[in-house]
């Protein structure tokens, strides 16, 4: 075999043993060391990723925005007016951001592109002879790969068999309509449309089930050759980003004509040298601007991406860590997500009565033991004596695609959990999947959807063709009319008792599947009308799938934090309502059925949703309709799925949430976020992780902007009264540099607050400066105003020091005073006068400390002395500074105090 074979091209061509034997492969899969010998010859499945941006092309990009293009511009300027030094501080200062923006961006950059990896999709396949789930990219050529309704195609496969098979080929031929595929060959030169024969990469199963031999992969799939697939997670920009660029572009605009018209003031009011005016406008505007406050909030979202994923949460598209602070309304699967996903048959009902199962989770052992008129539990049962139970749970197996292995010390199942639970009954009677379905071969099959509720599969059993179906009870009860009873002869169906039957067990949590069967003459190919009628009922099974631990105290913490989880389940609705309770749910007096929303019309509909939730019997698409009826009351969804049919209904809510293990990946690519472990607790913990996010992005912006203003405000009154300005051009962007960078990223690192939990959910209309953050601002910003001119004045003419000596008192008066802000914006209102308030941050007092050893620097190094014009303040100076520093800490913290009482 060579490595050209992967470009052969025209295997539609061939038929499926030509494709085998070119390949050198057998239909039973690849042995495993053949496997690795091939992964190491032909590389793994994956597609070349985009090259990243050169690290020089992100280092201009940081230039490439107004505030840089104001500073090169003022640092010409100054060159072209002898201002030697300044122009030299500006372009040193201009470098020293736009490398910290550079690094921060590629931070941000590496978070995301970290987990790409996560979203990486499992595919199905044999080797040596076995059923296994491995990730996509360890497939070859030569694999056997099994594809189901909703599954994205993993590799270029020449389809083997394959039943009622369609794929959506829109990312290949631009077609959105589903393409028929069968397993014969066609011309060498059909179009690709035409190839009915292939499944192709990227591509998804909409309907159906097949098994394909791979025959190309990574960059030699047809999708490698047109485009990498769109699979990653979105560039940096979101809209709270966009929204505070535009913020920054207008406050660049206003602020460089208030800067303008305040030069022009000193000129012709008090004649000023021109000259001087300048450098003053420029000094306004630099003290004025923001500049690190994009690259914070970007690191900030990055930094909650990454705290995400390691939580298993992954978000797909940045904006959702935005919208997450809002749900008020989480949609949830019950199977897996709020339960273990551990399905275990706990009772088994025949038509001679019930039959218990011991044994809990996917390990073959327990025994079945037979249920007295009054519940009480009697003695062991010995199958060889109750024909009808092996009988049962032999049915339960050939119908069934569900496989039970041992790997690591652990058992698991391959394959649907509820399969897998019939499958694991049937080995605690002795019953070996494999051996029962070498001796009973599948001939034809049905496969489940959602749609039709049940599966049924055509075998020959003792000697005659037999049609087996397994499916909801309800489904099967309208498709059967007689009952298998004890001495092997069939009877009348009596629907009320096995209807009460069917209660009883979901009364008690349990999950109802049914099994039927019927003699069926040999057909050419499986229908749906064969198995929809003249079936015989063998009996129910009881399956119990317990809700996580974590999911209980998860639905308490949504509860209080003003957000209502709703259950939409398929499974009966006394199960449904069985588990909410256990689980906690606030409304469990009723659940809705699928077919009762389908009778409502949207307004009753969006009526119903505020006062239920639980919804059971519910089809995929009804979720469209639940998302749509709570979003007309102003709700902000997320919802869960994992199958291709809950796409639309992803897509419709603020949230789309896919599952990581059990979804499809239709589902993962049309969600914001996946769970990496389909746990509802991961959710909130998402929720928790959003609330925290944009908490501390508001509590960063508020930070930050005070300092801007208040070093914009000496200028422009010190400019305004005639007299010398407190703070240098070069000086305020040494604070602005030396605030952004140390101590308004600290902010970004807080813990939530211990009330994040309790709040109501943020209003997603809601400004990101709303009234009281607009009074905070412009509050502190007049404390550190009268702060920094009160130092300035007090150096300059109580002290009689000179005017570099006034500015390197007026400069560490603002950074201290900053300082001093920071540990009061660890709450936004909430008192910090505590041990734990004052001193619980390490990043606050990490940067407080870095920020310390930087003043110290330029306040006391000759050449910083030189470049930024000042001079060695004396201890008196620093105890002043520091009194008038703890004397703002106080003052806003008496200001939260009277918030609060009035709040």
């Amino acid at each position: 075999m060579s490595e050209s074979q992967q470009e052969a091209g025209a295997w539609h061509a061939l038929t499926g043993e030509e494709a085998l034997a070119r390949l050198e492969a057998s239909a039973d899969g690849l042995a495993e060391d053949e496997a690795e010998a091939r992964l190491e010859r032909y590389g793994p499945n994956q597609l070349q990723q985009a090259e990243a941006r050169p690290a020089w092309k992100r280092f201009l990009e940081q230039l490439a925005n107004v505030l840089m293009l104001v500073l090169i511009g003022a640092a010409v300027a100054s060159l072209g007016l002898g201002h030697t030094l300044d122009a030299i501080a500006i372009f040193g200062v201009v470098l020293i951001i736009a490398l910290i923006g550079f690094l921060q961006e590629g931070k941000a950059e590496q978070a995301l592109e970290s987990i790409r990896n996560m979203l990486s999709p499992q595919a199905q396949v044999l080797r040596d002879g076995r059923r296994q789930t491995i990730p996509a990219e360890a497939l070859v050529p030569g694999d056997i790969v099994l594809v189901e309704s909703g599954d994205r195609v993993p590799a270029d496969l020449r389809l083997l068999t394959a039943r009622r098979l369609r794929t959506e080929e829109a990312s290949l031929t631009g077609e959105s309509t589903a393409v028929d595929k069968e397993t014969a060959t066609v011309e060498a030169e059909a179009e690709l449309g035409d190839r009915t024969g292939m499944a192709y990469a990227g591509t998804i199963v909409v309907q159906g089930t097949a098994r394909g031999l791979v025959v190309a992969t990574g960059t030699h799939t047809e999708i490698g050759r047109i485009s990498e697939l769109l699979r990653g997670v979105e560039k940096l920009k979101t809209p709270l980003l966009r929204q505070i660029d535009r913020a920054g572009r207008v406050l660049a605009m206003i602020i460089l004509a208030i800067a303008a018209l305040t030069a022009a003031f000193g000129v012709l009011v008090h004649g000023e040298p021109a000259s001087d005016m300048f450098m003053a406008a420029v000094g306004l505007a630099v003290a004025a601007i923001p500049e690190g406050m994009p690259a914070i909030v970007t690191i900030g979202l990055a930094l909650g991406v990454q705290a995400m994923a390691r939580r298993h949460a992954i978000i797909r598209r940045l904006p959702a860590v935005e919208t997450l602070g809002s749900i008020s309304t989480i949609f949830s699967d019950k199977t897996g997500t709020l339960t273990r996903n551990e399905m275990t048959a706990r009772a088994i009902w025949l038509p001679e009565g019930e039959v218990r199962v011991e044994g809990t989770g996917f390990a073959p052992e327990g025994r079945f033991h037979a249920v007295a008129d009054d519940g009480r539990t009697g003695a062991t049962l010995d199958l060889d004596d109750h024909h009808a139970l092996r009988h049962f749970l032999k049915v339960g197996v050939l119908c069934n695609d569900a496989e039970l292995a041992r790997e690591e010390g652990h058992w698991r199942i391959h394959g649907d959990p509820t399969e897998g639970a019939l499958v694991v009954a049937a080995a605690k009677a002795g019953l070996e999947a494999r051996t029962l379905r070498g001796d009973h071969g599948r001939q034809d099959a049905i496969p489940f959807e959602s749609e039709r509720k049940y599966m049924a599969t055509l075998h020959k059993v003792d000697g005659r063709h037999c049609l087996l179906v397994k499916g909801a009870p309800d489904r099967l009860l309208e498709m059967c009319h007689r009952v298998r009873l004890e001495d092997g002869e069939d009877g009348e169906l009596d629907h009320d008792a096995w209807e009460a039957r069917i209660h009883a067990l979901s009364e008690q949590g349990l999950r109802v599947l049914a099994l039927a069967e019927k003699p069926l003459d040999e057909v050419a190919s499986l229908e749906d009308h064969h198995a929809e009628d003249g079936l015989t009922l063998l009996g129910l099974v009881g399956l119990l799938d317990p809700p996580r631990d974590e999911a209980i105290a998860a639905v308490a913490e949504c509860l209080a934090a003003g957000i209502r989880p709703v259950m939409i389940t398929g499974d009966h609705a006394v199960t449904a309502l069985a588990i909410a309770r256990q689980l906690g749910f606030a409304h469990t007096e009723r659940a809705i059925s699928g077919r009762e929303i389908e009778a409502m019309s949207d307004a009753e509909l969006a009526e119903v949703i505020l006062e239920v939730d639980v919804f059971a019997r519910a089809a995929p698409e009804h979720k469209l309709r639940l998302v749509q009826a709570m979003q007309s009351h102003g709700g902000i969804c997320a919802m869960t799925g994992d199958g291709v049919n809950d796409g639309p209904a992803l897509k419709r809510a603020d949230v789309g949430v896919a599952m990581g293990i059990q979804g499809t990946e239709a589902a993962k690519e049309a969600a914001e976020m996946v769970l990496a472990d389909d746990n509802f607790a991961t959710i909130v913990g998402a929720i928790r992780e959003g609330r925290k996010v944009y908490d501390n992005i508001r509590k960063t912006i508020t930070y930050l902007l005070p300092t801007n203003g208040a070093q914009g405000l000496a200028i422009l009154l010190a400019v305004l009264a005639g007299s010398q300005l407190p703070v240098t051009p070069v000086q305020a962007l040494w604070v602005n540099m030396v605030v952004a960078v140390t101590l308004g990223l600290a902010l970004a690192f807080e813990k939530g607050e211990a009330d994040l939990m309790r709040r109501r959910p943020r209003d997603p209309g809601a400004a990101l400066l709303d009234l009281f953050l607009l009074w905070r601002v412009g509050f502190v910003s007049l404390l550190l105003l009268l702060g920094v001119f009160g130092v300035f004045s007090w150096i300059l003419n109580a002290q009689g020091g000179s005017i570099e000596l006034a500015r390197a008192g007026a400069v560490n008066m603002l950074v201290v005073g900053s300082a001093a802000y920071l540990i009061n914006s660890r709450f936004l209102t909430a008192s910090t006068l505590s041990l734990q308030g004052i001193f619980g941050s390490r990043p606050v007092w990490g940067s407080i400390g870095a920020v310390a050893v930087l003043q110290l620097g330029w306040t006391y190094l000759p050449f910083m002395q030189l470049v930024f014009g000042a001079e060695g303040l004396a201890a008196s100076h620093w105890l002043a500074i520091l009194a008038v520093g703890v004397a703002i800490y106080l003052v806003i913290e008496a200001e939260k105090w009277v918030l609060r009482r009035r709040h």
